[in-house]
Formats: C-alpha cells, structure tokens, sequence
C-alpha cells in the first residue's frame, strides 16, 4: 500500500490517478477541512483524515503501508509562517511515524537548488527536510525538480495572473534572463511511478528537468502568446518586488505572486538536459507543447476566484 501525502496539491492530483491506474492501492493522508477534499473522482482510494502535524493521527494512517510518497508543503498555498509547521514539523513527524510504522521506503518531492544553507527560504527549507530524509534511516529516493508546470501549477498559472490583472504591461523580475527548465508534471509523475519499482532508485537523489533551458522571458513570451495577453515587459529589480509580494501577503488572503514564488527566480534553476531521459528513458515534453490548456480561459476571473476564493 501506499500513502499519499499532499494528494489534493497540484502533484498529487495527478500522481494518485497514475498510480490506481497501475494497479497501486492508494491512501491518501488529508487534513480536516469543512470543505470537500479535491481529491481524483471515480478511483477507489483509502482516506485517512489528520494533520500533517498530528503524530497519532499521521502514525495511524501508516498501519500496512510499504511507501510513503511525500509531497505536503505549504511552499505556494500556505501563508509564509506555514513554512516551519507544515514543511519541516510535518515532515520530522511523517518521518518518526514511518519510522515506527516500518514502511520500508520514503518518496520525498523537492527542487533544485535545495541547499539548507541557502539564503532563500525556499531553498533552505527543501534542503533542510532533504537532509532529515537521508537521516531517517528508512530507505529513500528524493526527486529534485526543475519548476514544474501543468493546468494546475502555481508558476506558470500565476504569470497569467499576473500579466491579466494589470493591463498593458508585466513588472520583468531583473532582466528576465534567469533561466528555468520547466518540467511537465504528467512527466514527474511519469517518473516516481516508475521509480517505485526500480531498485537502483533506492537512497537516491534524482535530479529532473524538461528538455529545454528558456529565461523566464521567454516564458513569459510563450505565455503571452497562448493566452493572448500581450503586455509591455518592464524590468523591476527583484528586491522591490519581493517588498511588494511580501505586502500583498499580508494583504489579501491568497496572493499568486509570493515571495515564495521569487525566490524561484532568485537562480538559474537548470539541471543537465537529458536527465529525465537518462534516468527513466523517457523523452520529457517542450513547454509550449503542452501549455495549450492556458488558451480560451479568464485569466482575469481565475485571478479573482484564486484571491477570494469565488
């Protein structure tokens, strides 16, 4: 059995159908909540209901459980404060528990650029939990993504966002020169489904990305294309922008542009070129390929709806 975590965030809605689809009996780990879970319909799942943070509620939801497929974090939904508890916190308790449980293998999702001395938050989280994984003593393998993106991401959904809310121009962190290798999320999750049986994974840490380096100006350009939003791009240094983020932070109840969300572009976030391929043999899909799902939406009203939740 496996035991999903984070399995209504972006990753894990379109990790839990592949892996029932494979033949994998599913639980998936939820927090309570007044609303319904965005969990995959019409699948067979276990749902086992606690926080991330409740050790008996975490240990309970381990009884029968061969993997934990970590993927709960509060890095692009959660206010910043989250960090510590849902990130770190969770993560130590997941561990503890699966630890006395006696899974017998631990899939943690990081990035690249995890680094637990790094001066970006969220880098230094990621690499601080990376290293409480490889501490745990339970077998594990670590995937380090380059930015994913999918009809559900926060980056690339969030340039959308951004370019529909104000009009005519789009505030260019820098030059727009850093350079991203946007991995689609059908191909990760592609990869740890296929990692689960391949034993050469085992203590390991991988490193992917898609098949091409862009500068997030030219994604930005791609994005304006399909979307049809053509704006002006303005350079902004990124320290006043990370100001700015840091006040709609406080201000709105979700904000799609985080400083979170810059720290992304703070670095080259680029791996080598043909890791997917190295690794899984599978050849990864082109960005503008496969962005067509971002075409004929209201961006402006997505905005809306991911602000006020209506």
């Amino acid at each position: 059995m496996i035991l999903v975590t984070g399995s209504t965030g972006f990753v894990g809605r379109a990790l839990v159908p592949r892996l029932v689809e494979g033949g994998a009996t599913v639980r998936c780990l939820i927090r309570p909540s007044k609303h319904s879970p965005r969990l995959p319909k019409e699948i067979p799942l276990q749902i086992a209901v606690a926080p991330i943070t409740d050790f008996r509620g975490v240990r309970a939801a381990m009884v029968g459980v061969d993997t934990v497929i970590h993927l709960a974090s509060a890095e692009w939904r959660g206010a910043p404060g989250g960090w510590q508890k849902v990130d770190i916190e969770g993560a130590r308790i997941m561990l503890e528990a699966a630890k006395e449980a006696g899974v017998g293998r631990v899939v943690y999702l990081s990035h690249v650029g995890a680094d637990k001395s790094s001066a970006y938050e969220a880098h230094r989280v990621k690499g601080q939990i990376e290293e409480m994984v490889r501490r745990s003593e339970i077998p594990y393998t670590i995937f380090r993504s380059t930015v994913l993106y999918g009809e559900e991401d926060a980056f690339a959904n969030g340039i959308a966002m951004a370019l529909a809310t104000v009009p005519s121009v789009f505030l260019m962190p820098a030059n727009g020169k850093t350079l991203l290798q946007p991995l689609w999320v059908e191909d990760l999750v592609t990869c740890i489904e296929w990692s689960l049986d391949d034993l050469t994974t085992i203590n390991q840490t991988l490193t992917l990305g898609g098949p091409e380096f862009l500068s997030f100006e030219q994604m930005v350009k791609i994005i304006m294309g399909v979307t049809k939003l053509s704006r002006a791009l303005v350079p902004v240094g990124i320290p006043y922008l990370w100001r700015g983020a840091a006040i709609l932070e406080r201000l709105l109840p979700r904000s799609p542009i985080t400083t979170r969300w810059l720290d992304h572009l703070a670095v080259n976030r680029i791996c080598e070129l043909v890791s997917v391929t190295r690794y899984f043999g599978l050849k990864p899909a082109r960005f503008e390929q496969t962005v067509g799902y971002m075409a004929g939406r209201d961006w402006g009203a997505e905005m809306r709806r991911f602000v006020w939740g209506r």
